[in-house]
């Protein structure tokens, strides 16, 4: 007697296994770099500080190297590295050994990646930096591998159960490298002092170097040159003969008698007065229908404050004020969509 036919699994099965199978593989990358954080904090703690130091120390480049998936993951190292004030580059080990290892100078320090510890271009390289006096960071699974012992100082992985399922393609061991050099490159750029100018002079294109500007500098509406001031005793009517026929801002920017910052009146503002108040509108002072004490930033905020400011508080128009709160300008928030440090639609 046969059994019934096995059932096929439903298309819903189907796809709640394989979801299920990509939360597990993330998962399993999240606990790689868990374990070797847990490493840094504990029995690593004086392997990594050492590491620091010896990269601070570093009076040349830094040279980064690995083949195959871990050299990928070198190559990010060292941007990484390059754009937080230590300067970097990839070298790969085969290369090094066919006429690269003439852009090594004395003061340079090399960054050594291998899971195994004992892939052999990567392990003669080591040996031959040694001779040559290049210090040496190496990166592998356990301080007792080939490559930890030819380096100056080591840093372990651990032992890593890979995502894949054949425990065979490098996925959970090559994201817990990345998050180690990322580790290193911020923790000597912290040791250095590297501040946010520093950062904007290494990133002067994008989005990255745009957030990072002076708001002063991406100023469109000047006090003085295309924005007026207005005080707040005058009328409503005289306020508005002072934005003239030509391109305006969308608020009036009104400051008390001493001329620091004290409300601010935007289009919106206008449309909702003219809809309460009517033609009487043009007879109020300002300071009756502003909004008194606006938000604002001081000229040396940065463009991602003001970007911060609009998603925080929904603002089109920020008031710039000097260190005595007089205003400088206004930020529209068409001149951040047109930056693309921002999008209203997100």
């Amino acid at each position: 007697m046969t059994g019934s036919p096995k059932a096929e699994p439903t298309q819903a099965a189907t796809e709640r296994e394989e979801t299920a199978f990509i939360s597990e593989a993330m998962l399993a990358e999240a606990e790689a770099v868990r374990r070797t954080a847990a490493r840094a904090a504990g029995e690593d703690a004086e392997h990594w500080r050492n590491a620091v130091t010896l990269l601070d120390a570093c009076t040349g480049h830094v040279m980064v190297s690995g083949m195959g998936k871990s050299g990928l993951v070198g190559a990010k190292i060292a941007a990484t590295m390059s754009s937080l004030g230590l300067p970097a580059h990839f070298m790969h080990p085969s290369e090094a050994v066919h006429g690269d290892l003439g852009r090594l100078r004395a003061g340079d320090v090399a960054v050594l990646i291998s899971y195994s510890g004992g892939t052999e271009e990567l392990v003669n390289l080591a040996a031959i930096l040694r001779t040559d006096g290049i210090r040496r960071v190496g990166i592998s699974c356990n301080h007792q591998s080939h490559l930890a012992r030819l380096c100056d100082v080591h840093l372990a992985i651990g032992d890593v159960v890979e995502a894949c399922p054949l425990n065979l393609a490098p996925t959970a061991s090559t994201t817990a490298m990345l998050a180690m050099g990322d580790a290193l490159a911020l923790a000597v750029s912290r040791r250095r002092n590297f501040a946010a100018d520093d950062f904007h002079r290494r990133h002067p294109g994008g989005s990255l170097g745009a957030g990072l500007k002076s708001v002063t500098e991406v100023l469109r509406f000047r006090v003085g040159d295309t924005l007026s001031t207005v005080r707040e005793d005058c009328t409503v009517a005289d306020a508005l003969r002072t934005t003239g026929d030509g391109r305006r801002a969308g608020a009036l920017v009104v400051v008390d008698q001493d001329g620091r910052l004290s409300g601010i009146f935007t289009d919106g503002d206008l449309r909702r007065r003219v809809n309460e108040l009517g033609a009487a509108l043009l007879t109020k002072k300002v300071s009756e229908v502003m909004t008194a004490r606006p938000s604002s930033l001081s000229s040396d905020a940065l463009v991602r404050d003001a970007v911060q400011l609009v998603r925080e508080r929904r603002l089109d128009e920020i008031p710039v004020v000097d260190a005595h709160g007089r205003p400088l300008g206004l930020i529209d928030v068409q001149d951040l969509v047109s930056m693309k440090v921002i999008d209203l639609d997100s």
